[in-house]
């Protein structure tokens, strides 16, 4: 076989060093305490992160925040008729007429590899028939021996005639992505062989192969095929200078050689096939090197990918699909909202250090919103090369920005959206917004527990914050599927606590024709999520979260009553038939009291207090981290002492979170004392044991304690005579998704 090697690229281990998900094997990621039992929902505010902690969130100005600062005012809505906007306009995608602008993106949480039909067909059902006219499914199948995963069945194994039937019917047309992840082809994904390993006649092979494939998905009724020529994928090693190391007519030396392998295959694939079967190509739309920053010449400029668009549309490509490019954070390139995960040090890179962007990616990404719409004004640069749609990916929440992605839509900037977070969310997302129920969409909250991060159990899925039935649906936990049954027997049931765990147990009951009353001791449901939007910010969007599951009361004919505990003598003259306590887990008891001139304060005291330049936070669940970001990001000196081993810190947080949050703090020189033992509180000063066996003292101006919250089942214990059923903090304190998922099975249990 001639090889054709001129420079090495980039390893599987050089990789995965800096990818997120990459540290799934150490196991227990998925173990600890977030305890974020709900909020009572405020106004919705549009504010900068400038000035004076608020209630609201608003973050203190420190030297941090400087840097990349964010703007709010984005999330703006003056739009009373959704179904007369651009984003509810007709556009064309080679012979299909669409009526909106929303794309489902070929992104879904692994149920392919479950190979359940009821799931994965029901999955996509549901989008298509809440509004969804293009949706790509990803590359789910074995359908090429040299790309071959472990994580997929073989292409005969799936009912694809049922999915595609079934999307038909509900007036969807479907696409299949097909994929060649890595950094070359061969038995397994991410091998570490390279591109220049193979021979011209493998290449020219492989473009056989995949319109063989594209006709293979024509044939069985697939409505288009897109290349994933993106990321660090097979395609874009062509496409990129950085990663091309051949030197024959498909090596970097020109446009023209880079391009030709994608040229070559979508001719052949039109030739194939017919001009009718729609080719999309995903690109790229710019790149960078995010483990060196600044070190970017071999990687594709803006200008760059504009010739390269030019040369694909003359090739035959129907549409482009343009995303991020950061060489080693996979999940950044088309999540690259993580780089807002750690309030006030916005723009972590998941390598300990920060973007300005400002400056790097040339400057050109929308990054004053939280990563919503990032990639709008590359796309707009790359549409003015081409005369084919243009349509890309980063966070696109017309719902949670509707007159922001509006005006994107209206100056022509792009064609589509594509979108997958929100449309997992809420299906009927598009419907919902047609009809200008807004204020009924599930909102994403952007915690990225949706892409290979384990749950509470350490089992590696891909769950869902906010939709409980994501992952579980069909299995043993919620083996009736999506939708809950109507109940066979009416209830009286009564919730007690109004955050997310009591309002989506109520919800759902509801929805299943009970009769529920859902009681809550302050004035507002919600619980504890204004508290943890305040320290967190509005990236999560946890107070759109809160307005959600409110409104959803009303909906579904909840009853609530308000500064109303509820104990047993309520609950014996309500007469219930059923009891969910939802009512919040306890914080544990003070190890320690202030002493001199060091505070000790609990999570509840931290937004307005006084603390200090020298803070110790005791704790490593989610909810530690966050507070260790929002000091750090006022200019604090931090300091972690945790009892837990170091794999355990972040706890509650996905694992995709953890790596932006986690390296970030270290860039800031925050250290994490992992299995320490807090042993005293001095004055001005903390001691503890560390690991290593030895003593230490901080200098320490304020300890905030937080150690994981402590199941709270007393309301449950004292009930007699009646079904009852703990759920959220109360029962097992973690974090909103466990919160969520808890009420959500509960109630389809009665």
């Amino acid at each position: 076989m001639d090889k054709h090697v001129k420079h090495a690229g980039m390893s599987r281990r050089s990789f995965l060093q800096g990818i997120a998900w990459g540290t799934v094997g150490t196991g227990a990621l998925g173990m600890g305490a977030l305890s974020l039992a709900g909020c009572a929902p405020a106004a919705s505010e549009t504010h900068r992160e400038t000035g004076a902690a608020t209630a609201s969130g608003a973050q203190p100005a420190s030297v941090a925040t400087e840097l990349n600062p964010q703007d709010y005012d984005y999330t703006a809505n003056s739009i009373t008729d959704f179904g007369s906007s651009t984003l509810f306009s007709d556009w064309q995608l080679g012979p299909f007429t669409f009526h909106h602008r929303m794309v489902k993106s070929a992104a879904f949480q692994l149920a392919f590899m479950k190979n359940n039909p009821d799931e994965y067909v029901g999955y996509y059902e549901r989008m298509a028939r809440g509004g969804v006219e293009m949706i790509w499914v990803e590359d789910f199948a074995n359908i090429w021996e040299l790309t071959a995963s472990p994580l997929k069945q073989d292409y005969a194994l799936y009912d694809v005639k049922r999915l595609l039937d079934t999307l038909h019917d509900a007036g969807a047309r479907v696409g299949y992505q097909f994929d060649t992840m890595g950094s070359a082809i061969g038995p397994l994904v991410f091998t570490e062989n390279f591109l220049g390993s193979y021979s011209t006649d493998d290449v020219k092979s492989w473009e056989r192969t995949i319109v063989d494939i594209a006709v293979k998905l024509h044939d069985d009724g697939f409505d288009a095929f897109e290349l994933n020529f993106a990321a660090n994928n097979v395609g874009q090693s062509f496409l990129s200078r950085a990663r091309n190391n051949r030197d024959d007519e498909y090596g970097p030396q020109s446009l023209e050689n880079r391009t030709r392998f994608a040229v070559e295959t979508i001719k052949g694939i039109k030739e194939a096939c017919g001009g009718d079967f729609v080719v999309q190509l995903l690109i790229n739309g710019i790149e960078a090197n995010d483990q060196t920053l600044g070190q970017d010449s071999p990687y594709n400029s803006v200008e760059e990918v504009q010739a390269i668009a030019r040369i694909l549309e003359q090739a035959g490509a129907d549409s482009l699909h343009v995303r991020l490019g950061p060489c080693g954070q996979h999940v950044a390139q088309f999540a690259n909202d993580l780089y807002f995960s750690a309030r006030g040090l916005e723009g972590a890179s998941g390598f300990g250090s920060r973007f300005d962007f400002s400056r790097h990616f040339q400057g050109k990404l929308r990054a004053s919103h939280s990563g919503c719409g990032m990639m709008i004004d590359v796309a707009a640069e790359i549409k003015s090369a081409v005369s084919i749609p243009v349509g890309a990916a980063t966070y696109m929440d017309p719902a949670q920005a509707p007159d922001y992605f509006e005006e994107a839509l209206a100056d022509g900037k792009l064609d589509f959206l594509v979108m997958n977070r929100p449309l997992c969310v809420d299906p009927e997302y598009v419907t919902k917004l047609r009809e200008n129920r807004i204020d009924e969409i599930a909102p994403c909250t952007r915690c990225l527990h949706c892409f290979y991060d384990p749950d509470k159990a350490g089992t590696l899925l891909e769950h869902c914050r906010v939709n409980a039935a994501n992952w579980r649906a069909f299995g043993e936990s919620m083996p009736e599927g999506w939708t809950p049954q109507a109940a066979e027997q009416p209830k009286k049931v009564l919730v007690a606590g109004g955050g997310p765990a009591g309002m989506e147990a109520a919800r759902v009951a509801a929805q299943r024709g009970h009769e529920v009353t859902l009681y809550e001791k302050s004035g507002s449901l919600g619980g504890l999520l204004t508290s943890a939007a305040a320290i967190k910010g509005p990236h999560e969007n946890l107070e759109r979260l809160a307005a959600y599951l409110t409104r959803q009361q009303e909906l579904c004919g909840v009853k609530v009553v308000t500064k109303t505990e509820v104990d047993a003598q309520l609950v014996e003259q309500e007469q219930p038939d059923a009891v969910i306590v939802a009512t919040g887990g306890t914080r544990p008891a003070p190890l320690f009291e202030t002493t001199g001139a060091t505070s000790v304060l609990a999570f509840d005291d931290v937004v307005g207090s006084d603390l200090g330049q020298r803070v110790v936070v005791l704790g490593s669940n989610a909810q530690a981290a966050d507070v260790a970001v929002y000091l750090v990001a006022q200019g604090k000196d931090v300091t972690i002492v945790t009892p837990d081993p170091l794999e355990l810190f972040e706890k509650g947080h996905s694992v995709n979170v953890r790596g932006f949050v986690e390296t970030a703090l270290n860039a800031q020189g925050t250290r994490v004392w992992p299995s320490a033992t807090l042993s005293a509180v001095g004055d001005g000063t903390v001691s503890f044991t560390s690991e290593a066996g030895v003593d230490v003292t901080a200098p320490c101006d304020a300890l905030v304690d937080m150690r994981d919250m402590l199941p709270d089942t007393a309301l449950a214990d004292a009930l007699t005579g009646v079904e009852t059923v703990a759920v959220g903090d109360c029962a097992d304190p973690y974090n909103i998704a466990e919160a969520i998922a808890a009420g959500n099975l509960a109630a389809r249990a009665l």
